[in-house]
């Protein structure tokens, strides 16, 4: 069984499809992953081939340069050119990058194509998320998103049903109409919804059932596999070693592909010192400039789950993957959300008690040590470690099986969406 895994977004959307792949390589078959340039590197040193979709994100994510002025916001019209732009380039990477595969699984929203060539090649198709948010509910509001110029603000008065109508709205002016211009093309008929095409028939939540619940997971909508993550075994560098042995435990500050001011590292050490605390930053795509003293270590990419559990707590912007190590390591978290998703994760953590969700804002150091002293109550970090041990770390192996399932299942019949499953 041949399989492609579709995904554009920063690493935390790549990385679980890479959990996938090593989990349906275990199973002996086969996986191909179709992701942004800036993992292929990374990709095929495991192993597996890559077809790079789209342009390199880094470049995006990087901070703007001191006394620049910000982006202006995108009008309509460009918003539609560059949504028209992705889905036809995507028609034709994926559709490359799917040739002789049995099955596609795609994952974030703005994977509009992948289903249509799963249709075209009446292979199975499976669309996944890692939040339940992603996914239409009465339980939950859509996912916040920056606001279209023009658009009223009213959400604040009307029901979660009537968002999620707006939402799907929303998504098939952007993408509807191109979406079906290519489909006419390889002979497809049209989609009134295309958010709902994009997520098929029995979409799959790859997320943790303590972390992040299916809302009312006897209605049967989504499927919850349990969150993919990549088991890694390597040590951490020799000089994380070092500093981690010189001390107490440290704080760990992180925030990974997301676009913040460099001089967030400044603030970050300043918390951790005003707490006593020693601190290790990881420079992400911000590339954070930091002033370097015995106490602090600045640090690339590491094992995250095997630093996560020897640190006094974790402060991250909340992305799925970094809360879900961070709860696994048993680690306290203070979550600086952001963006989409990671007011969910913010939230999540406050409610399981196991950190603080700080408030979506730019920190200061004293909005970070105001968040990290309770975080670092004793009574947080056992409620942490006691969580810890409820967060199941078999998610992809359990999705590649089920995966292996539908392909095998669909056989001659060759469908286009995974209709029922198997149990």
């Amino acid at each position: 069984m041949r399989v492609l895994l579709s995904t554009i977004g920063s690493r935390g959307d790549v990385q679980p499809l890479v959990a996938l792949a090593l989990a349906l390589r275990e199973l002996g078959h086969e996986a191909r992953l179709c992701v942004p340039p800036d993992f292929r590197d990374w990709i095929e040193r495991l192993g597996f081939a890559v077809t790079p979709i789209g342009p390199e994100l880094r470049t995006f994510a990087a901070a703007p340069r001191p006394g620049a002025a910000p982006p202006s916001p995108m009008s309509a019209e460009q918003r539609r050119q560059l949504a028209d732009a992705s889905v036809a380039a995507q028609f034709e990477t994926v559709a490359a990058a799917a040739a002789d595969c049995d099955g596609i699984v795609a994952a974030t929203a703005l994977q509009i194509a992948a289903r249509s060539v799963a249709e075209q090649r009446r292979i199975p198709y499976v669309f996944a998320a890692y939040c339940p948010i992603v996914f239409p509910s009465t339980h939950h509001p859509p996912p916040a998103l920056p606001p279209i110029p023009g658009q009223t603000a009213d959400a604040a008065q009307a029901g979660n049903a009537t968002l999620w109508a707006r939402d799907a709205q929303r998504f098939h002016d952007l993408f509807g109409p191109a979406l079906n211009v290519h489909r006419a093309s390889i002979g497809l008929t049209p989609v009134d919804d295309a958010r709902s095409h994009v997520f098929g028939d029995r979409p799959w939540l790859a997320a943790d059932r303590v972390l992040a619940p299916w809302p009312d997971p006897a209605d049967g909508a989504v499927v919850q596999t349990g969150a993919w993550i990549v088991v890694d075994e390597r040590p951490l560098p020799a000089s994380v070693e070092a500093f981690l042995d010189a001390g107490e435990p440290p704080i760990y500050f992180g925030f990974g592909s997301v676009r913040v001011a460099p001089e967030l590292g400044a603030v970050m050490l300043q918390s951790a010192r005003g707490l006593g605390r020693r601190a290790i930053v990881s420079r992400g795509w911000a590339d954070l400039s930091l002033d370097l003293a015995p106490d602090c270590l600045a640090i690339g990419e590491v094992n995250l789950r095997r630093l996560f559990a020897r640190v006094a707590a974790v402060v991250h912007h909340g992305g799925a993957g970094t809360t879900t190590l961070a709860a696994l390591a048993g680690a306290a978290q203070v979550v600086v959300p952001q963006m989409y998703d990671q007011h969910y994760f913010a939230r999540r953590v406050q409610e399981l008690g196991i950190g603080v969700a700080h408030a979506p804002v730019t920190p200061t150091a004293a909005s970070l040590i105001a968040a990290l002293a309770p975080a670092l109550e004793r009574e947080v970090t056992a409620r942490a470690r006691a969580v810890a041990g409820t967060i199941l770390s078999d998610g992809a192996s359990a999705a590649a099986a089920r995966l292996a399932a539908i392909v095998e299942s669909g056989g001659a019949g060759r469908r286009a969406n995974s209709g029922p499953l198997p149990p």
